[in-house]
């Protein structure tokens, strides 16, 4: 059985119980605290049980306190996958949104999401879908807006016969009517109120 690997002779068990207490970090105070035990003369398995881990989980926690002190037992998260869209891709989608297709050569007369994203795919070599693309879009305060479309018959004079128009005119303001209106449509005698007595 080889030799159980040596601790860092810089720190003792009070002042790895001490960092343990001040930590934010709840899973690094319980990795300093087996380390701890250890300094005290414990055996790397009743540290890991004092832990609630096995041996070898043990061993790297010392492997990383001796190379990097108390800050190796903090938790390393990865950062998350990078960015599929670099800035300069994102300055020349900017830039092709703003200048709009030309019908003739794209084919359309506005962008549409799916649009960018082969166009995405075809210059730049980045595939995202259609909704993700939305989200970018919209970070950046971009809104893909369509003209409402208009009939290449349609005929002016013949709009103005079905447009509703109102069956009172509008009375200049300050004008009082002789009669009120109720709230549910039908008229209301006119009069004083009446004081009891």
């Amino acid at each position: 059985m080889s030799k159980a690997i040596a601790l860092r002779e810089d720190y003792d068990a009070s002042r790895v119980r001490s960092i343990a207490r001040r930590s934010r970090h709840a899973a690094q105070s319980r990795r300093l605290l087996a380390l701890a035990a250890i300094y005290d003369g414990a055996t790397r398995g009743e540290a890991a049980r004092l832990a609630g881990t096995d041996r070898q989980i043990v061993r790297d926690w010392v492997l990383r306190f001796n190379a990097q002190g108390p800050a190796g037992l903090i938790d390393r998260h990865g950062g998350g996958a990078a960015r599929r869209i670099t800035p300069f891709v994102m300055e020349a989608l900017a830039q092709r949104i703003e200048e709009g297709p030309i019908p003739a050569a794209h084919g359309v007369v506005r962008w549409r999401l799916c649009d960018l994203c082969a166009w995405l795919h075809e210059e730049h070599g980045v595939s995202v879908s259609v909704s993700w693309l939305n989200r970018i879009v919209r970070s950046e305060n971009f809104r893909l807006l369509t003209a409402r479309p208009r009939h290449y018959a349609q005929n002016p004079d013949a709009q103005s016969v079905f447009k509703k128009t109102s069956l009172k005119p509008l009375l200049p303001s300050g004008h009082v009517t002789p009669e009120k209106i109720s709230n549910c449509g039908g008229r209301t005698k006119r009069g004083s109120a009446r004081k009891r007595s």
